[in-house]
């Protein structure tokens, strides 16, 4: 009997994607929890698994359609098998994927070896990419396994427990890179479902916002003196200790002081987020940029930022994310000066208030004041710290005085 292959909730919010290709042609053999199909959401690729055994028997979408989470996508059979008539249907859409497992999860009890199986005859329900690539990279059978996860399904951290049973190691998956943007002049390079997300956002965020930009400059001489200070000590718990933790524990203390940042327009008033959750931009080279956001930041220290900023970026270039981890964000930081560019004017990351732009760190020239000599020519490490704000939500009063406390967080840097 044929069986369907649907399209998941890939997050917990996330209803639709773009099936950005498919990984088996129609006729060819495909294992289950083999990749079959990918999806992109919110410049998120992820795999969807084959849930059972057997040939390709019919795609029903095409490559580059937009579909919602429960759209049948394709039929897998046996080989000669007739998919059933009827062409493309909507299926009642699945569960959301399980979210990203914690640094340290409480995993429950693994199941012993001997213990008996629960029944074939049973519906495993949506299994993440992430769950089936690890159930193929290990051999395990899910059938083995009791699901913890809402309406029992299987869940990351069920597998890990399984693993620790047998006392095997989860290996890491890496991705291949995205292909370069290269083309001979005069050819028309076509356009990846990435680079049209951002395009398509970038324009819809200038056609809604209305974008203003004020620029400070910020003395970063404690900064550098505490990261250079402290950068052994957060090696030794394996944590690079980046000029980026930094602009993020200032702008916590910014967003904090000045909590109408942390908001989104509405046509219905202005909605403020109580939880501070801080996007970063990460390139990905030609393919673009990407933003994973650090959920609840004002509740980590510097060393808990530092991790997550070093975990996040990391994962992001080996293209490891999952669709929850760049949704969310109240407010983006652009590291522009990583190039060289002294400071920039970032387009705001809807429906967030603003964006914070950095430039180049650099050592150069400034007039400080000193009680004895007076005013003086000192080479002192700078940069200029670009916002760009919704003006529909912000005055420039305000978005002066938040960008003010955040230059005065890391100017008198104590912690």
């Amino acid at each position: 009997m044929a069986i369907q292959v649907i399209m998941p909730q890939l997050g917990e919010s996330v209803v639709e994607g773009v099936l950005t290709r498919w990984l088996k042609a129609t006729g060819e053999a495909v294992a289950e929890y083999e990749p079959l199909v990918e999806i992109n959401t919110d410049k998120v690729d992820s795999e969807v698994p084959s849930p059972g055994e057997g040939v390709l028997l019919q795609t029903l979408v095409p490559e580059g359609a937009t579909v919602k989470a429960g759209t049948l996508l394709a039929w897998i059979g046996q080989p000669g098998e007739q998919p059933p008539a009827g062409g493309p249907v909507e299926a009642a859409a699945p569960a959301a994927a399980p979210a990203p497992a914690p640094v340290e999860p409480a995993s429950p009890a693994p199941i012993a070896e001997g213990a008996v199986a629960p029944g074939r005859d049973r519906s495993l329900g949506f299994i993440s990419p992430v769950v089936a690539r690890m159930a193929s990279e290990h051999g395990i059978d899910l059938y083995q396994l009791t699901g913890t996860g809402q309406g029992g399904r299987i869940t990351k951290k069920d597998v890990e427990a399984y693993l620790a049973g047998r006392q095997a190691a989860i290996p890491a998956a890496i991705p291949a890179a995205a292909p370069a943007l290269a083309a001979e002049a005069g050819e028309i390079l076509p356009l990846t479902p990435l680079r049209k997300q951002i395009a398509e956002h970038m324009a819809r965020s200038k056609h809604t916002s209305p974008h203003v930009t004020t620029i400070m400059e910020a003395d970063l001489g404690r900064v550098a003196a505490h990261r250079q200070a402290n950068k052994e000590a957060f090696s030794r718990d394996g944590v690079n200790l980046t000029f980026t933790s930094y602009f993020v524990f200032a702008s916590v203390a910014a967003l904090k002081a000045f909590p109408i940042v942390n908001s989104s327009f509405t046509e219905g008033g202005i909605q403020m987020h109580r939880a501070i959750n801080i996007g970063m931009a990460v390139s990905l080279g030609d393919a673009g940029l990407i933003a994973p956001v650090i959920k609840n930041a004002d509740g980590l220290s510097l060393l808990g930022i530092a991790r997550a900023v070093n975990d996040l970026a990391e994962r992001a270039r080996a293209r490891q994310l999952v669709p929850d981890e760049v949704q969310g964000g109240t407010f983006t930081i652009t590291n522009h000066g990583i190039s060289g560019s002294l400071f920039a004017t970032p387009i705001i990351n809807q429906p967030q208030c603003a964006i914070l732009g950095v430039g180049a760190i650099q050592k150069r020239p400034v007039v400080v004041s000193d009680e004895k000599l007076g005013d003086v020519i000192a080479i002192r490490t700078m940069v200029y710290l670009g916002l760009t704000f919704d003006h529909r939500i912000l005055d420039g009063a305000i978005a002066d005085h938040f960008l003010a406390k955040l230059v005065d967080t890391l100017q008198n840097w104590s912690a």
